[in-house]
């Protein structure tokens, strides 16, 4: 029997069998919309990818924190 080929995510390294239907890059459950089936890099859906709000990673659609003096 052969095993489902196993590539890398292109944004963290992780093993990945799918990829972004928009770019075709390499992408993990982690960085793949269940919405669009779009990365992270590419996904233009109204809600974060869960991973990044989670991981605390910046997202385009957040404002930057103001800084107290």
């Amino acid at each position: 029997m052969s095993d489902a080929r196993t590539f890398d995510c292109s944004i963290c390294g992780e093993p990945s069998t799918q990829i972004c239907v928009y770019c075709t890059k390499d992408a993990c459950p982690n960085h793949l919309c269940c919405k669009c089936k779009r990365c992270s890099d590419c996904c233009e859906c109204e809600v974060p990818l869960d991973s990044a709000q989670d991981a605390g990673q910046d997202t385009s659609s957040q404002q930057p924190a103001e800084k107290a003096v």
